[in-house]
């Protein structure tokens, strides 16, 4: 941090300061508000400036799913500010706490159709958990607590605080005397009633048939150990929803992988939905159940009963009622709930494990002979299976994969395997926006600069965001991204012929030769063609220590295994 500060301290330097002392030390924004960020070197806060206005937020949420910490992004009013609306969407149903600064108007300016000039209280009412404006500077300090406080606390997510910019460039008062730190996640854990975790503890140790079902809450609240610790001592199996991937080890023998939607011929789990289907008791943790988590609501037997962890009150028994609410922190709530099944007679589990673990084993086996075909596929185009295993061969257990909304993220969680748990795959599941996927990384390596972060991106989300090949190559960042380049939107494509029987002219694409476009913004851009090519380019890109872009001619015809799918396409599986 450099030792001196500008000669008169402005609100913008005071603002400065109180997001310093939060713990952030780098934002995500372009030059506005210029106050703002000419001050806030002088705190030990850099700048990260995105190309896009609309890539920002999604650089703010990458960076805090893998830090721990709030995320920072920067907008001016207007246009800009209108861009953050969709990742700060995902942000909230995805449960990542974000502050959004976001510059507005001077204040004798407000109401007059001043340029650029909008009523964005009422813009980001619907896609925030706290929008306030601060109009006086002797109330700086108190707003950016309160808005640290909400983004961090309960369930996480965004906050917006507005700034007028002629408050910034005001002269300011003495420091302020607040000296919370609130910039780390959860902000307050809390464990529900002891008189419920005995109950629950009681009705998984008597239960026939456990399940445990993970989902991204457990990455919210590190309780990734916690979950390990419970599933080895009290011989429960568990599964985890895309965003809860790396919640369990997937090389345990007691870890079924991701369920949901993604079920069908050619997934890890299709021949694990009879564990699902007999399931009498099962344990939620951190999951929304949301459509896709839960194969539209229709995954788990009417019969069983269900336990809920989550911060959040409204979430439990939102889709599935349930027999006990746990609101509370999933890691301190997983610790007691292990602690509290400890004393209960686990010999009927500890009997059943052997059996649930060979029927895992069995599946396991059954998918790997299912697939091995289309990973042995030589020539071109590539298969995007081929493409995951190639990557997931060369994967340490630290490093962190990306992946864009529609099929990448699915063929990232069924094709990589998390070899630990707290592995970290980031998935815009929130509202899955296209091109999301390479400002989540740049977010991810800028908060773990010395983990490899990879990219997968189909095409058609690629070029929602090819511009930030540009802000790889200016932050220095050694992501490798990875383009699925198909010529198609295929997930819709897809949707539309196995529902109406054809498809709309839109999900076409000429082609694109992306590696071109990444060699023109100074990255390094490789074309494969052929499946042979694809560990070899993956190799160089890993060995370069830079920014590199792998542009691989995927075979249009290949779909990950969505249940709704099947029947309507030719099984290759």
């Amino acid at each position: 941090m450099p030792d001196t500060q500008p000669r008169n301290a402005t609100v913008a330097l005071r603002l400065a300061e109180a997001f310093a002392r939060h713990g952030v030390t780098v934002g995500f924004g372009q030059s506005l508000p210029s106050a703002f960020w000419l001050a806030a070197p002088h705190v030990g806060i850099r700048q990260a400036a995105y190309r896009q206005e609309n890539m920002g937020g999604a650089m703010a949420d990458g960076y805090a799913r893998v830090s721990g910490r709030v995320g920072v992004v920067t907008a001016q009013n207007g246009p800009a500010a209108t861009l953050l609306v969709p990742p700060l969407a995902e942000a909230l149903k995805a449960s990542v706490p974000i502050v959004a600064l976001v510059q507005e108007v001077n204040r004798d300016q407000t109401d007059r159709n001043a340029f650029q000039e909008l009523d964005h209280i009422r813009m980001f009412d619907a896609v925030a958990k706290w929008v306030r404006r601060v109009d006086r500077a002797d109330r700086i300090e108190d707003y950016v607590d309160m808005a640290f406080a909400a983004a961090a606390s309960g369930r996480p997510g965004p906050a917006v605080l507005l700034a007028p910019a002629d408050l910034l460039s005001e002269n300011a008062g003495p420091p302020g005397r607040r000296r919370a730190v609130l910039g780390t996640y959860p902000l307050d854990r809390s464990l529900p009633d002891p008189t419920l975790v005995e109950r629950a503890a009681r009705m998984l140790a008597e239960a026939r048939h456990p399940l445990v079902v993970a989902g991204g809450g457990v990455h919210l609240s590190d309780a990734a150990g916690e979950l390990a610790a419970l599933q080895e001592a009290a011989h429960l199996p568990v599964a985890t929803t895309v965003m809860g991937k790396g919640a369990a080890d997937e090389t345990h023998p007691l870890t079924l992988g991701v369920i949901g939607y993604v079920m069908g011929a050619g997934a890890r789990t299709h021949a694990m939905r009879p564990i699902v289907d007999r399931a009498d008791v099962i344990l939620l943790v951190g999951t929304r159940t949301n459509q896709n988590g839960t194969d539209s609501w229709k995954l788990f037997p009417r019969e069983a009963r269900f336990i809920h962890i989550d911060p959040d009150p409204q979430e439990i028994g939102r889709n599935y009622e349930t027999a006990l609410r746990l609101v509370g922190d999933a890691k301190l709530t997983l610790a007691a709930l292990r602690e509290a099944m400890a004393r209960h007679d686990l010999a009927a589990r500890a009997a059943a494990r052997a059996g649930v673990a060979a029927e895992i084993g069995s599946a396991i086996a059954d998918w790997r002979r299912r697939t091995a075909g289309l990973l042995a596929r030589a020539g071109g185009p590539v298969r995007p299976e081929r493409v995951v295993a190639e990557l997931d061969r060369r994967l340490d257990p630290t490093a962190i994969a990306v992946a864009d909304a529609s099929y990448s993220s699915i063929w990232i969680a069924q094709g990589l395997t998390a070899r630990k748990a707290g592995a970290r795959y980031l998935t815009p599941r929130g509202i899955a926006g296209l091109g999301w996927g390479l400002p989540m990384a740049i977010g991810a390596q800028v908060a773990a600069p010395d983990r490899r972060v990879v990219c997968l991106a189909g095409d058609g989300g690629f070029g929602h965001s090819w511009a930030e090949l540009e802000t790889l190559r200016r932050l220095r960042l050694p992501v490798t991204v990875i383009v699925l380049n198909n010529g198609v939107l295929a997930y819709q494509k897809d949707a539309e012929d196995a529902r109406f029987g054809e498809h709309t002219d839109a999900v076409d694409f000429a082609p694109v030769d992306h590696a071109a476009i990444a060699r023109a913004c100074g990255v390094a851009g490789t074309r494969v063609e052929r499946a042979e090519e694809v560990g070899p380019a993956l190799d160089a890109a890993f060995a370069s220590g830079a920014p590199a872009l792998l542009d691989v001619i995927t075979d249009p015809g290949a779909r990950p295994p969505i249940t709704v799918f099947a029947g309507h396409f030719g099984e290759e599986h």
